[in-house]
């Protein structure tokens, strides 16, 4: 913890901080000595992060960033914000671009930085609501908060992400897989490193501050291939199956499936930076690939773990 760190002492809030990504940007935070501050409908889901905070370092408070009373409770006295509100659930629009509002409204009445975490793929004309709803939410924070950095990152993996290991979960079960979008381009990029692109984005506002920045990973992969990848750092032959995109269409229209509409004309789009923006080095940093982890995270989903077959037997 460096207190020649800018961000040593500063109070950051973290709206809907209790997901994924906010675990990671509430340990960059602490590690750089801030004082953070997570706002969520269900702050207990953030708790895991106690032990990794100094005593009084990190504070819950419950928040509905739909409503306005909630949110300015929940940034009083703080000195930036960061906002990782987004569902591809329900009313899309009025939880996204309405949280957002909120957000950059109440952060101009007292913070001194504002991260706003969007999508690559925001597209005010895009078929997709949450396309729609991540790019008119920039407009409405830019609107409300003319100093705030606004992110864009692709998808992201890590060693507890929702992504990378619900296909190892698959691969490691079925000897037989279907891949939807199978030529479909990403550019996945490892959580710690997004995290690292808030913190520093909120650490020198006079650089980034009314910046757009597209951030992902340095590989180029596409959906087949990332499903090969992982069965090869498994140690598994397994058969895959491109799906027609009609199939795919009807399959995402379905309920009760792991994947609706919207996720797949995004997944169909694919998912990597379009060029017009800056990205990670503009922020400082060298993003790391997913092929540096994926054979030490894919250890568990071997038949024989850490031991190959041979040994085992």
């Amino acid at each position: 913890m460096a207190r020649h760190d800018p961000l040593h002492g500063t109070l950051v809030t973290i709206v809907g901080g209790s997901g994924f990504l906010g675990d990671h940007v509430a340990q960059a935070l602490l590690t750089r000595g801030a004082r953070v501050r997570i706002a969520s409908r269900h702050p207990k889901r953030a708790y895991r992060l106690k032990p990794l905070a100094q005593l009084g370092q990190i504070q819950f408070i419950p928040c509905d960033a739909t409503r306005r009373e909630s949110v300015d409770a929940a940034l009083a006295g703080a000195d930036a914000v960061v906002n990782l509100v987004g569902t591809f659930a329900g009313d899309v629009m009025h939880t996204i671009c309405g949280s957002a509002q909120n957000i950059a409204e109440a952060a101009a009445s007292g913070c001194t930085a504002m991260v706003h975490v969007s999508a690559i793929g925001a597209d005010r004309d895009s078929p997709a609501a949450y396309a729609r709803a991540k790019a008119e939410s920039e407009e409405v924070v830019r609107s409300a908060f003319p100093r705030a950095t606004i992110l864009r990152p692709g998808v992201l993996f890590g060693e507890d992400d929702r992504f990378v290991q619900m296909f190892a979960g698959l691969i490691s079960a079925l000897p037989v897989l279907p891949v939807f979008a199978p030529r479909a381009q990403l550019q996945p990029l490892f959580v710690d490193d997004a995290a690292e692109a808030v913190a520093n984005s909120l650490a020198d506002p006079a650089s980034h501050a009314g910046k757009i920045y597209e951030i992902a990973g340095p590989e180029t992969v596409t959906m087949l291939q990332l499903n090969r990848q992982i069965a090869a750092s498994q140690n598994r032959k397994r058969v895959f199956l491109p799906v027609p995109d009609a199939l795919s269409a009807l399959f995402a229209a379905l309920p009760g499936t792991p994947m609706n509409g919207d996720q797949w004309t995004l997944l169909k789009a694919g998912n990597k930076p379009s060029g017009e923006y800056p990205g990670m080095a503009e922020l400082g940093i060298a993003p790391r690939p997913l092929s540096l982890f994926l054979d030490r995270w894919m250890t568990r989903y071997r038949r024989y773990g850490r031991f190959n077959e041979t040994v085992a037997g």
